[in-house]
């Protein structure tokens, strides 16, 4: 596959400015850069969702002129976005006849079923999901996995390439490694693969080359082997500060608990958080997280609580509004005045926050349908920050985001519990949790132990997480 000045525009945002990009039979590229740096855009160019403005496009040493959706699968390039594109309402079997028209006749689900099945085994061995029940029925994960199978799976022709938008983002440690195995399976059979991805180490782990985008232009080409995670951080143009975790002042009003949510049981540890803490939930990821921060948002009566959703096109976003209007959802009741919404204070709040979170727009009044995945992340984030909430609940909020602004979030939200928020974060990423005070770790629905800050490590969550000493 090889671009040539690929420029992609939509009305006065240029999306690619002249890109060139080449990728080679059985070759792991790993494209990385800010979120808005184009890389969305331009596998969307390549996988044929967009059309290019302009530029030269060569597929097999043909130079391609036309380039939509069908001639990219016909000619086995597959892509997985980063928004889930599944049908919610259908099954696996059903959404994978979706893509191969070829499975038709009285049999046809028993054979989408059975290629679905073996995809998913092959990837993702142990994975224990229904390929019959409805998608929507999933958890985000498990959708996630549905989606990747989908894309390896042939059936009138041979998969050749397969762009992976942010795979593992919804994806817990077991599947994600699991799914970077594959591709260097798959890589040895000559299936190419283009990994995009904000963890740097799944990059290094996996890639034959890295390419670098900023501001919808390539500003880096090189090969993996060599690279550091310090010196991938500053191809993107951005100094990687450690984070730096400082303890809670302990006073008479941080002692105060403000969360305390008991178990199902004598084995479930209740949850328990101070004015100003950041409590961490970890373990293998559908252990039962998601669904104790729901019961505690359920829970809280008395004090103003705010939920960030980890899966932003279901529970997230307004998808029809601006990026102000999504801002500002959370906090409608403190912009009234004499029971009007003030609209000079709802531009100021959605200004000021989303200049403190970078989100990348043009103004406050671009849909937010037109921002990349992490930028909408950003604008959930904000939403959360701006509005009253003294818990803040997090449901994996830095998914798809970027690390340069992964660095800034775990700053504020630092800086917030020192002004007395608390903060009760699940997470699937383990550096991440080195920003708690303390941790939750999950295991069959249930919290099984708890780790104070000086305990927070690797070894021990894993113990815990799989029924060890500490669990």
């Amino acid at each position: 596959m090889e671009a040539r000045g690929v420029r992609k525009s939509f009305g006065a945002v240029h999306a690619l400015v002249g890109v060139d990009f080449t990728l080679s039979k059985g070759e792991v590229l790993g494209l990385v850069g800010h979120n808005g740096a184009g890389k969305s855009t331009l596998m969307n160019v390549l996988s044929g969702a967009f059309q290019r403005t302009e530029g030269t496009f060569v597929y097999d040493g043909h130079a391609v002129d036309r380039w939509g959706t069908s001639e990219a699968k016909t000619n086995g390039l597959r892509c997985v976005f980063q928004e889930l594109s599944l049908c919610a309402n259908l099954s696996a079997t059903e959404n994978t006849r979706i893509v191969h028209r070829s499975l038709c006749g009285f049999a046809w689900r028993r054979k989408a079923r059975a290629l679905v099945t073996q995809a998913l085994d092959d990837i993702f061995p142990g994975h224990g999901i229904d390929v019959d029940a409805k998608i929507g029925d999933l958890s985000i994960g498990e959708r996630q996995m549905v989606e990747i199978a989908r894309a390896f799976t042939e059936t009138q022709g041979h998969v050749r390439c397969v762009i992976l938008d942010e795979p593992t983002s919804a994806l817990g440690h077991k599947p994600a490694e699991q799914l970077l195995t594959y591709i260097r399976m798959a890589s040895a059979r000559g299936v190419a693969c283009i990994l995009i991805t904000h963890r740097l180490n799944e990059i290094l782990d996996v890639c034959n080359r890295v390419v670098v985008m900023m501001d919808g232009a390539i500003v880096a080409d090189r090969p993996a082997s060599g690279l550091t995670r310090s010196k991938l951080v500053g191809m993107m143009g951005n100094i990687e500060v450690p984070g730096e975790r400082a303890m809670v002042a302990r006073s008479e009003i941080q002692d105060r608990i403000v969360v305390d949510h008991t178990g199902i049981d004598e084995a479930d540890f209740p949850i328990r958080a101070a004015v100003g803490e950041i409590i961490g939930f970890a373990g293998l990821d559908g252990h039962g997280q998601r669904e104790r921060l729901r019961a505690i948002y359920m829970a809280m009566r008395k004090i103003p609580v705010a939920f960030v959703a980890g899966d932003r096109g279901v529970e997230g976003i307004m998808p029809l509004w601006s990026i102000a209007d999504n801002l500002t959802i959370r906090s409608l009741n403190a912009l009234q005045k004499g029971g009007i919404i003030s609209s000079p204070a709802a531009r100021a709040l959605a200004e000021t926050w989303s200049k403190r979170l970078k989100v990348k727009a043009p103004t406050i009044d671009t849909p937010i349908l037109a921002l990349s995945g992490g930028n909408q992340q950003k604008v959930l984030f904000a939403r959360a920050l701006a509005s009253d909430g003294q818990v803040i609940l997090l449901d994996d909020p830095m998914r798809g985001v970027d690390v340069g602004t992964k660095q800034e979030v775990y700053k504020l939200i630092r800086e917030e519990a020192a002004r007395g928020r608390t903060f009760i974060w699940y997470t699937t990423e383990f550096e991440e949790l080195k920003n708690c005070d303390r941790l939750y770790v999950f295991r069959e629905g249930k919290a099984v132990a708890e780790l104070r800050s000086d305990e927070i490590d690797h070894n021990r969550v894993l113990e815990a997480s799989f029924g060890g000493a500490n669990g």
